[in-house]
C-alpha cells in the first residue's frame, strides 16, 4: 500500500451541492476500489495563477489516501471525465 496526495480544482461557479457531490464521488472511487481516504481538506475558493477556461477562481480540494499502485490511474480517469473538475494532480507521498 502506498500513500498518495491528490489535489484537484473544481469550477467555482458550481453550486455548493454540486461541489460536494464531486468530492463525494472522488472519495467513493477511492474506497470502492480498496483504498482508504485518510484526510480531505477543502481549501475553498482561491484565485488561480492563470485563467483556465476564462475562469479566474477555483475551489481547491486536497485528499490524502492510501491504496494499491493501480488506483491512482482510475482516480485520474474519473477526474478527467467529470464535468466541473478543472485540473488535478496525484503524487506519491
Amino acid at each position: 500500500m502506498n500513500s498518495y496526495e491528490l489535489l484537484y480544482i473544481i469550477d467555482n461557479s458550481l453550486t455548493d451541492e454540486a461541489k460536494e457531490a464531486i468530492v463525494n464521488k472522488v472519495n467513493a472511487v477511492v474506497t470502492d476500489n480498496g483504498g482508504t481516504v485518510d484526510n480531505v481538506d477543502k481549501w475553498g475558493a482561491k484565485k488561480l495563477a492563470y485563467p483556465i477556461n476564462y475562469k479566474s477562481e477555483g475551489y481547491y480540494v486536497l485528499v490524502n489516501f492510501t491504496s494499491e499502485a493501480t488506483l491512482p490511474q482510475e482516480v485520474e480517469r474519473v477526474l478527467n471525465i467529470t464535468d466541473g473538475v478543472m485540473r488535478h494532480l496525484v503524487t506519491v507521498k
